[in-house]
């Protein structure tokens, strides 16, 4: 009976530790992550090169701007951080870094982006992104 009773508290322990390295592992990846982007982004200069891109694309501009009318409370993340850790989850950080190389590379339509995205993402999850996209861009 001893036994069984041990055996019940290692596995309990054990589910404990395997889902708080989930857990925080998912946040600490997601954390660099965005620090890595950011500040890659902000040194290299390309967020006014994006900014120009949608300007210039009467598709994309319409895409982020429907974010503008968009209740921030029914949305299920409202911050950067908090769609970084959905997109480490969702699609995962090797996932990401293969979006971003074929994209630097021009190997990855807008198409296939989105489709990559409708496929790994819920419609409520997409339009909090693009919330977010649209907060960044026009610094609201």
């Amino acid at each position: 009976m001893k036994v069984i009773k041990y055996l019940i508290v290692v596995i309990f322990v054990l589910v404990l530790l395997g889902y708080g390295v989930y857990y925080f592992g998912t946040n600490i990846a997601s954390d660099k992550l965005m620090d890595a982007l950011t500040t890659e982004l902000e040194n290299s200069g390309e967020i006014e090169n994006i900014k120009q891109a949608i300007e210039s694309d009467p598709e994309l501009q319409a895409f982020i701007e429907e974010a503008e009318s968009i209740d921030n409370s029914t949305l299920p993340f409202n911050t950067k951080e908090e769609a970084t850790r959905v997109l480490v989850k969702r699609v995962g950080v090797t996932g990401l870094q293969d979006i971003q190389s074929k994209a630097q590379q021009g190997q990855l339509t807008k198409e296939e982006l989105m489709q990559e995205m409708e496929s790994n993402l819920s419609e409520e999850e997409i339009m909090a992104l693009k919330v977010i996209a649209y907060k960044e861009l026009y610094n609201k």
